[in-house]
């Protein structure tokens, strides 16, 4: 076997960490995969335990029955440890960008994985995961705090990528801006003034601000009534399965890839 693609990640991880890209990934792409054949999805970089992929699992089983889950690290020891866990639809196996699996999968979730690396050696193994991808495959890439309460993820197909997703706990930021730790590595170091994902934190900030009087009956309230106000002016999703309120009261807002891309 040929060496994994790929460097070990510090391999935190925790239950529930990934709920809200799990949450997310059912309610975006359940039917892409209830209507294939045999819908494959790759978790790369579980990390030291397995259970954020026996996790995303057993939430993708209740979307589509038949998905079967494949938990990808590049470090010998902790896919040893994954393994008594495997069962019917779910398994582990060594390996890292190269996705070693019997066939192109048709969705890859890859969180905190790529934070270790610079701007070009992200790009380079995105390119890597969307040419291994099936036809109409997704990827969702990105980045969360310790407990899961804040995250950032990019959707990609195989042309590239398409949304970026902001998501949170209410009681986890005081303002929108909060989020831009998690940034996936494309465009962590981009939020400087010039650079458009600078400009959408900002008017989000702004939009924050001003839906203060809708506090008053709770954040998610305020955080609806900014998401509209945001919308006004950038091309956020405001239909389901991406947008509008049944996302919006979850603490989730995705908008345009093409409005906040580097420069």
């Amino acid at each position: 076997m040929a060496k994994p693609i790929g460097e070990i990640t510090r391999g935190t991880t925790g239950h529930n960490r990934l709920r809200r890209a799990d949450r997310w990934v059912a309610a975006a792409h359940g039917r892409l995969l209830r209507g294939a054949d045999r819908p494959l999805v790759v978790d790369l970089g579980y990390g030291a335990s397995h259970v954020t992929t026996l996790e995303m699992f057993l939430r993708l089983r209740r979307v589509c029955p038949s998905v079967e889950v494949v938990g990808i690290e590049i470090d010998p020891a902790r896919v040893a440890a994954a393994g008594p866990h495997a069962c019917p639809g779910l398994s582990f196996a060594l390996g890292g960008f190269e996705l070693p699996v019997d066939r192109p999968p048709l969705l890859v979730r890859a969180f905190n994985v790529l934070r270790q690396y610079d701007e070009a050696r992200a790009w380079e193994y995105w390119e890597m995961l969307r040419r291994r991808l099936a036809p109409d495959g997704v990827i969702v890439e990105g980045t969360c705090s310790e407990v899961g309460h804040r995250a950032v993820w990019v959707g990609l197909d195989r042309a590239g990528p398409r949304t970026l997703t902001f998501s949170a706990r209410f009681d986890a930021f005081e303002r929108p801006s909060d989020l831009a730790d998690r940034l996936p590595k494309t465009l962590i170091h981009r939020n400087v003034p010039g650079e458009p994902v600078h400009a959408f934190l900002r008017d989000f900030d702004r939009a924050w601000a001003v839906s203060a009087p809708f506090a008053a009956y709770g954040s998610r309230r305020r955080w609806i009534a900014a998401a509209e106000t945001l919308a006004a002016t950038w091309p956020v999703a405001v239909r389901p399965p991406l947008g509008g309120r049944s996302r919006w009261r979850l603490g989730e807002i995705t908008v345009s890839w093409a409005a906040v891309a580097p420069l």
